[in-house]
């Protein structure tokens, strides 16, 4: 069932998305979910839906679509893990030096007074989970083929967001953290935003899962991965939702009125608990939950119609502060992440899902 959804959504509806906006962030997820079916299931022709769609990352010219010089975008660094696709895909060298460039944004990358890599220029000062995915797998990736041992600086940036957006009493993240306490939204104590958002959750533990892969065996550090991990999930994990055995949009608050079980954060979660299973971060039996998430959200939400499956639930995007846009709704409060449109067939929601179900068909 997933497998045919997923390739009818990389033929039809990916290349749609690509065409209608510039190449962002949650197109590298689809990448990176096509290749993951590619591995996991030993058919190369996921490669094609790869190699289509090269074309709205990088023009002829070898410049990459979406990066405008000198702008400090985490977001943007993750093109990186596509082009880095691309490049062992194709052996183009156009691909190699993209990648080697995306790489470079990181040399004077903004921080904050931390030491974090600050979200964007737009969000200076500010520590999003988001982030962490955008940025950290790709950092240790890059030290892993270039050989270098900076892995105190990615492993202190994780340490660091774990201090900033941990809230004892949840058990959860929250969302992002203004360490200059500037932003409407933060607390003026903490920094922190005011609520937790699942898909910021599934953002961080996956980052945890996928730099802990790289970082295993060339630092005695990467353990300190496998135990915010393991925090992390034991602290989401009561907040699963019975019916459906996925997460909620505001995952702490089943109490809301309009509160979902979300596609995208919970696919994210599910990934985190097989992958962190296989790699020995967590304890075997966490391996089943995360399956049980997965199939959670197929029968909920993978929905058969007259023109294929198509998938529900997903939130279709959300942030905090006014963005691009000049909004002056996204406060970060409950009620602001429950006002954000659903969008079926999301590339969130489908390419988490792709990555999810590689970890079931790999297994643990």
């Amino acid at each position: 069932m997933w497998l045919t959804y997923f390739e009818q959504y990389l033929d039809r509806a990916f290349p749609k998305f690509l065409a209608d906006k510039p190449w962002n962030y949650k197109d590298d997820l689809c990448v990176i979910g096509a290749w993951g079916l590619r591995n996991a299931t030993g058919d190369p022709k996921w490669e094609r839906f790869i190699l289509d769609n090269a074309h709205y990352l990088m023009r002829e010219d070898g410049s990459v679509v979406n990066w405008a010089p000198g702008e400090h975008n985490i977001d943007k660094v993750s093109f990186g893990k596509s082009l880095r696709i691309l490049r062992d895909l194709t052996g183009d060298e156009r691909y190699a030096k993209a990648v080697q460039a995306a790489y470079h944004i990181l040399d004077d990358y903004p921080r904050t007074s931390t030491k974090n890599f600050w979200h964007k220029d737009i969000y200076p000062n500010q520590v999003w989970l988001d982030g962490l995915y955008m940025g950290q797998p790709f950092y240790a990736a890059c030290l892993v083929e270039n050989g270098e041992d900076r892995w105190d600086d990615i492993f202190d940036q994780f340490q660091t967001a774990d201090q900033l957006l941990w809230n004892e009493k949840l058990g959860l993240y929250m969302h992002a953290n203004d360490c200059s306490r500037q932003a409407e939204w933060a607390d003026p104590a903490t920094g922190q935003s005011p609520a937790v958002w699942l898909r910021a959750e599934g953002w961080f533990l996956m980052a945890l899962c996928d730099v802990y892969e790289l970082a295993q065996g060339r630092t005695p550090r990467a353990e300190e991965l496998a135990e915010l991990l393991k925090k992390a999930v034991d602290g989401l994990l009561p907040y699963q939702v019975q019916g459906t055995k996925m997460f909620l949009q505001v995952a702490d608050r089943a109490d809301l009125s309009g509160n979902y079980s979300e596609t995208s954060g919970s696919a994210m979660a599910a990934y985190a608990l097989m992958k962190g299973a296989r790699l020995g971060m967590l304890p075997r039996e966490y391996w089943q939950k995360g399956s049980e998430v997965l199939d959670g959200i197929r029968d909920t939400y993978l929905i058969q119609e007259e023109d294929g499956r198509h998938l529900y639930g997903i939130c279709a995007s959300a942030g905090l502060g006014p963005g691009p846009d000049n909004r002056t709704d996204r406060t970060g409060t409950p009620d602001y992440y429950l006002s954000e449109k659903q969008m079926t067939d999301n590339q969130h929601g489908a390419a988490a899902c792709m990555m999810a179900v590689c970890e079931q068909l790999r297994g643990c």
